[in-house]
């Protein structure tokens, strides 16, 4: 499963990252999230916007993806279903993986030091979810993506 991004009707809203950091964040409510939690919750998912054109930026999950080959400490790996999986707990913030992702789609958590990417949201991703112009959208292994 991949999440691509579809920049032809992308508005910039940025409301993708929003509510990736609050799906991640302890309390997952908006308001405790942004004004109580320290440290501040990190999302997963960043918005180009250079206007006309914007576009999310998520792990691509790649079939050979670099990061993987150049995380020395055995944190990133592929899972039985093809996804790059982040264990934080073996995360030693070498950030190889940050400079060997051609996608710049793996961030630092400035607070940890250590490096944060999509988890997919077990499966139902909350960006996908709220994009109002549908501009994110689930893409099995094998399907292939049509412009409209």
């Amino acid at each position: 499963m991949r999440i691509l991004s579809k920049p032809e009707v992308c508005i910039g809203c940025h409301l993708c990252e929003i509510w990736c950091a609050v799906a991640h964040s302890r309390s997952k409510d908006i308001i405790k999230a942004f004004l109580y939690e320290e440290p501040k919750p990190v999302s997963r998912i960043v918005v180009e916007d250079r206007m006309p054109v914007s576009f999310a930026i998520q792990c691509r999950n790649c079939d050979e993806p670099e990061c993987v080959t150049a995380c020395i400490s055995g944190a990133l790996y592929k899972d039985i279903d093809g996804r790059v999986v982040h264990d934080s707990s073996k995360c030693v913030g070498c950030y190889s993986c940050v400079m060997a992702c051609p996608y710049g789609s793996i961030r630092i958590d400035k607070s940890t030091q250590k490096v944060v990417k999509c988890d997919l949201c077990d499966g139902d991703p909350v960006c996908v979810r709220i994009c109002p112009n549908d501009a994110l959208m689930i893409v099995e292994e094998g399907e292939a993506y049509e412009e409209v």
